[in-house]
């Protein structure tokens, strides 16, 4: 058994992959060839935004997103604890200082209830991470951000294919950034992002940071990054969007099976929620579990594979390590949390072995 079916998924589109490969290598644009503007045409009409940027990864895509909006030296950005490095990786690097806001109980996003008392005059923007493929809480998160004059942005990577109140991730907030990382719902096969808005002026920001600040070539109003998308990327994720609706469907199917295989055994494990108005996407299913780690080597025994989103939160790892913020909630899921196999081709015998092994460990550790 393996966590993410990568290979299942290229079977499926092989020929159309070699097809649009080909394309690439016939017409030789490997930089912002035809299949990039394609392909951020398509990503806009589907998000339904004015705006698509195609970026070279899902960190990048922050950091460009960040740079357009005028972050820097000496401003604040609230977020979660509870993501991977990168969200406050971005923010570290242009010189801000990012303010941990604890998360959620039922979705472990951030906690909407705790951001006011978080703002200062140096908050310059709010960014909430979508994780694990459930949105935030973003009504009222931007109506907060309205309050202050602060713009929003989503952090998506794990959440594209989602959808909020009618709406989808990367279209609810002032800017919205995903992943193509290959493990994502839509991925690529190597590092990509891409940024959405309806602003035309960030737009028209973020098109020229993303190519070294250039408005024409050779021609520099801004300061900017080497963070274009590949035109083979481009062309692999084209072909892998052609069955992207049709996957999400899969992943909630699966995600939905889950939670009711575990429903009889929930005061044992905490299976995932998801909040009245939301399609969750399951970019991850993660559960909560006493003694997280012995179980996980126990289904590794049964080939099994489980991994850990994530283990330690960001105030806490050594390299931000601060014990100005108290986020008691992120410490407490971090040291619980645990994901299970995932993915659009996970067939039902795989997932009820899985569902019934966790079920029969976990069960004869508590003596049931």
């Amino acid at each position: 058994m393996i966590f993410i079916d990568l290979k299942a998924q290229q079977k499926l589109i092989r020929k159309n992959i070699d097809l649009n490969i080909k394309k690439v290598l016939d017409h030789g644009q490997y930089i912002m060839g035809p299949e990039v503007f394609e392909l951020e045409e398509k990503l806009a009409r589907y998000v339904g935004v004015k705006h698509c940027m195609a970026v070279s990864s899902g960190s990048d895509a922050l950091l460009i997103a960040m740079m357009a909006l005028g972050i820097g030296p000496g401003d604040e950005v609230i977020t979660s604890p509870f993501t991977f490095i990168a969200t406050v990786e971005m923010i570290v690097l242009l010189g801000a200082k990012p303010i941990y806001v604890d998360i959620e109980q039922e979705t472990y996003n951030i906690d909407p209830s705790k951001i006011r008392s978080a703002i200062t005059k140096k908050t310059k923007l709010i960014l909430p991470v979508s994780l694990f493929g459930h949105c935030a809480n973003f009504d009222v998160i931007n109506g907060i951000a309205g309050e202050f004059g602060l713009p929003v942005l989503e952090d998506g990577a794990q959440s594209f294919g989602a959808v909020q109140n009618g709406k989808m991730s990367c279209s609810l907030s002032t800017i919205g950034c995903t992943s193509f990382f290959p493990s994502k719902p839509l991925g690529c096969y190597g590092d990509g992002g891409a940024i959405f808005t309806n602003d035309a002026n960030l737009a028209k920001s973020i098109r020229e940071i993303r190519n070294h600040g250039q408005d024409r070539r050779y021609h520099h109003s801004l300061i900017g990054v080497n963070g274009r998308l590949d035109t083979i990327q481009a062309a692999i994720l084209l072909s892998k969007f052609k069955i992207f609706t049709q996957e999400i469907l899969e992943r909630n199917k699966i995600g939905s099976r889950y939670n009711k295989l575990f429903d009889n055994k929930r005061f044992l494990i905490k299976t995932p929620k998801t909040l009245p108005g939301n399609i969750h996407i399951f970019a991850q299913y993660s559960i909560l579990v006493e003694n997280r780690d012995s179980l996980s080597k126990e289904l590794l025994k049964m080939n099994i594979p489980t991994t850990v989103h994530y283990p330690v939160p960001i105030h806490k790892q050594p390299v931000f390590k601060t014990n100005e913020f108290h986020l008691p909630l992120s410490e407490y899921i971090s040291d619980r949390v645990l994901s299970l196999p995932m993915h659009p081709y996970l067939n039902t015998t795989d997932q009820q072995k899985i569902v019934d092994q966790c079920l029969n460990i976990i069960s004869r550790k508590n003596g049931l």
